[in-house]
């Protein structure tokens, strides 16, 4: 099979397709034939060496993916059912590939309404999204939520997860993406290119931050007394938690991990219609490096997808 990979540490272009052998599921394990792959920005800090999750190269990125189980270790799945998730995380999937071994238990079937290409962009977003309002917020029906960052990948589908479980949403946006996360449901939007969130927000229950930056610290001011700040991008602040702590506020990062419960909550909202995910534009298998040089700019609206 053909895989992605990295001898190297730096830019895009030591991204290489490889040969390699198709790897055999253990007991417990599938074999997935990939259809579509998920991007997410943490892969371009790891390719760079930034983020050194996964040690020293050669190594192959990826963990969102979708596809057809071609070989089941499991009553759990069959093959010719099709899946998506995102398994193992945070060690190596290495879901860059033609095939990928995952644990049953860290995939779904995929719903009928999704396309492999909108599946395989939903899990990493999805289950930061899930995890920080429901598992950690414990968000419920009238909350005040504010959504920072909420035409990206996270934050878009946070906002239709908040607005599911029956909250009152506000996030910041600018552009083009105003009428985007308007169109999620978001109840109020914040332009942060002409208003300070910090000077027009106040009495909000949850903070789910997705950009990091000052927007963490400034949100201090917007919460009401004991409301909560998840944050996907800052958790090791101890600075900022203590801060927190000290204003009878509540600080929580997201240490996003498989979550067959979580992603049984994701397929709910889209069989529902509740739910839908953003892909902003899909490349080629081949054209991987295209896909990194675009996932590093940064500013994008949803997701970005390889296809096989």
């Amino acid at each position: 099979m053909r895989v992605i990979t990295q001898q190297e540490f730096g830019g895009p272009e030591v991204l290489t397709i490889d040969d390699a052998p198709t790897p055999r599921p253990l007991p417990t394990e599938v074999l997935v034939r990939v259809e579509a792959i998920g991007l997410n920005p943490v892969e371009a800090r790891l390719r760079t060496g930034e983020f050194p999750l996964l040690g020293e190269p050669p190594f192959i990125l990826g963990w969102d993916v979708s596809g057809v189980v071609e070989e089941a270790n499991t009553g759990r799945l069959r093959p010719g059912d099709e899946v998506f998730g995102m398994p193992l995380f945070p060690r190596a999937a290495n879901a860059y590939a033609e095939a990928v071994v995952a644990p049953a238990l860290h995939l779904a079937r995929k719903p009928a309404a999704l396309s492999h290409v909108e599946a395989a962009a939903l899990p990493v977003v999805g289950l930061t999204a899930w995890q920080g309002l429901v598992d950690l917020a414990g968000v419920t029906e009238g909350d005040r939520v504010l959504v920072h960052g909420g035409g990206g990948g996270v934050g878009h589908v946070a906002i239709q997860i908040a607005k599911a479980l029956g909250a009152y949403v506000i996030t910041t946006a600018a552009g083009s993406k105003r009428t985007f996360v308007e169109e999620l449901g978001a109840d109020e939007v914040i332009d942060y290119t002409t208003a300070d969130f910090a000077e027009t927000v106040r009495d909000v229950d949850i903070v789910l931050d997705t950009i990091g930056g000052d927007s963490v610290e400034r949100s201090l001011g917007v919460l009401r007394p004991g409301g909560h700040l998840v944050t996907a991008v800052a958790d090791e602040d101890t600075r900022l938690i203590a801060r927190y702590e000290a204003a009878g506020l509540r600080f929580s990062g997201i240490a996003v991990g498989p979550d067959p419960a979580g992603l049984r909550g994701l397929v709910e909202l889209v069989e529902q219609g509740r739910l839908r995910v953003h892909v902003q534009e899909t490349f080629p298998f081949e054209r991987v490096a295209d896909a990194h040089r675009l996932l590093e700019a940064g500013h994008l609206r949803g997701k970005l997808v390889l296809t096989l």
